[in-house]
């Protein structure tokens, strides 16, 4: 019986700094999150190995014992934190399930993720990047209303109502807030009105394209000024509809544009493109997320259940993808 060794991070092993926004664990599990995924895999024939965050790793990393590691961890800090568990393992010459490190860094790097967008052709929102307010003198390129981001965060950390501005005085206040307590440059795209989706991708050589995922927020798919937001992540008022309502053709055009960007930043084994559609049906890349959520009520398990199989089916397809890049299967 093969062995799997399991990095994590979790939200209870995170000890808040005093200059900490609140949402500086926003990306880390909850226990229960890997008992689930623990569970899941043994599920599927497989012993499980609970090694835990990157600290964890290095003080076993000369005696893991297992055959791959499947990991979730989100590192520690900086904008190469996605990165630090993969580079070790390969140094280490260990397989592990998910994208590697050069691609973990590039994609948690929101500007650097757009700049090879640009280059394959994906549509991606117009953007410039803000150190501080004083980047704010030239803003013509650009049209009202725009989005506020930290430049190399995920899970809609730094996103509020007030990320979404309508003019320069609400552009340099949400710059400055985001600068400040983030301590990283601030990413200013064009706010792209309309619909909101999802896409979970599976797999390599090829990929396979899961059903589209449509965000619902208030009961609306038409969202117009409406955006993900941390806050919504954690409340009733987001919801995940599988499959999206949408025609055959918007289907296509955002299915092969999510598969397009999956190869683009040389994903593996899983992964998931979020999208913005315009009010006149012309979709646009926001980001890729090659180490997404895995929770129970995330993207995979509504998709798990569109396409009628179990959550632990679908850990197991992720698992079943490495091992077979591997040839370990």
């Amino acid at each position: 019986m093969k062995k799997v060794g399991l990095t994590y991070d979790l939200k209870t092993d995170y000890e808040f700094k005093e200059d900490d926004p609140p949402d500086a664990n926003a990306e880390f599990d909850h226990p229960s999150t890997i008992d689930v995924i623990a569970k899941a895999i043994e599920s599927q024939g497989y012993k499980v190995k609970r090694i835990g965050n990157v600290f964890h790793l290095i003080e076993n990393l000369d005696h893991l014992g297992v055959d791959i590691v499947f990991n979730i961890s989100e590192g520690i800090s900086g904008r190469n934190r996605e990165s630090q568990v993969p580079i070790l393992l390969e140094m280490r010459d260990i397989p592990f399930v998910g994208a590697d490190a050069l691609t973990l860094s590039l994609t948690l790097d929101k500007i650097m993720a757009k700049k090879i967008f640009i280059a394959e052709g994906i549509p991606t929102p117009k953007f410039f990047e803000a150190k501080n307010t004083a980047a704010l003198t030239n803003t013509d390129h650009l049209k009202f209303p725009l989005i506020v981001k930290p430049r190399f965060e995920g899970s809609s950390k730094g996103l509020s109502e007030a990320s979404r501005v309508e003019n320069m005085e609400e552009l340099k206040k949400q710059v400055e807030y985001t600068t400040t307590t983030y301590k990283q440059p601030a990413l200013i795209e064009e706010f792209i009105r309309g619909e909101e989706f999802t896409v979970a991708i599976l797999g390599n050589d090829p990929p396979e394209v899961l059903p589209l995922v449509q965000i619902k927020i208030d009961g609306r798919f038409k969202l117009n000024d409406k955006f993900y937001t941390f806050a919504r992540i954690t409340s009733d008022r987001l919801e995940y509809v599988s499959p999206a309502h949408i025609s055959q053709d918007l289907k296509k055009k955002i299915s092969e544009l999510a598969l397009k960007t999956y190869n683009a930043v040389e994903c593996l084994d899983f992964g998931r493109v979020d999208f913005r559609v315009d009010q006149e049906g012309g979709p646009y890349v926001l980001e890729i997320n090659p180490l997404p959520s895995l929770s129970t009520e995330d993207v995979f398990m509504v998709v798990a259940k569109g396409i009628g199989i179990s959550y632990e089916e679908m850990i197991g397809k992720i698992l079943n993808s490495a091992l077979k890049r591997y040839n370990l299967n």
